[in-house]
């Protein structure tokens, strides 16, 4: 391969590349599940599906707090883990709990 053909085959890469969206691989930013709820993510704060604002443990791919009163399963914990971009499985601690499947959404609009 020419060296002209090779340069021009590398900008072609660098343009491609930076013509997709950046996506963030983090577990940060709001999300759906197929009922309606939403909760939102913001480092180690949460809005939980009833509106509460709060704190929990968080890492990038991670999340737990504990279900304030007034919500359903108040004291449980909630954990949640981001499977990909858009995707993550939110459940109630404990191996034999049911997994639930959100997906990213917009923020809410009020």
């Amino acid at each position: 391969m020419s060296p002209r053909l090779a340069l021009a085959a590398a900008a072609g890469m660098v343009v491609a590349a930076l013509a997709c969206p950046a996506r963030a691989d983090k577990i940060d930013g709001s999300w759906c599940d197929e009922g309606g709820q939403r909760l939102s993510i913001d480092g180690p704060a949460i809005v939980t599906p009833g509106g509460n604002s709060l704190g929990g443990d968080y890492n990038r791919h991670f999340f737990r707090y504990v279900v304030p009163d007034g919500e359903p399963n108040s004291g449980a914990t909630i954990q949640m883990r981001l499977l990909n971009e858009e995707t993550m499985q939110r459940r109630l601690a404990g191996p034999s709990a049911a997994v639930e499947t959100w997906h990213r959404c917009g923020a809410p609009v009020s």
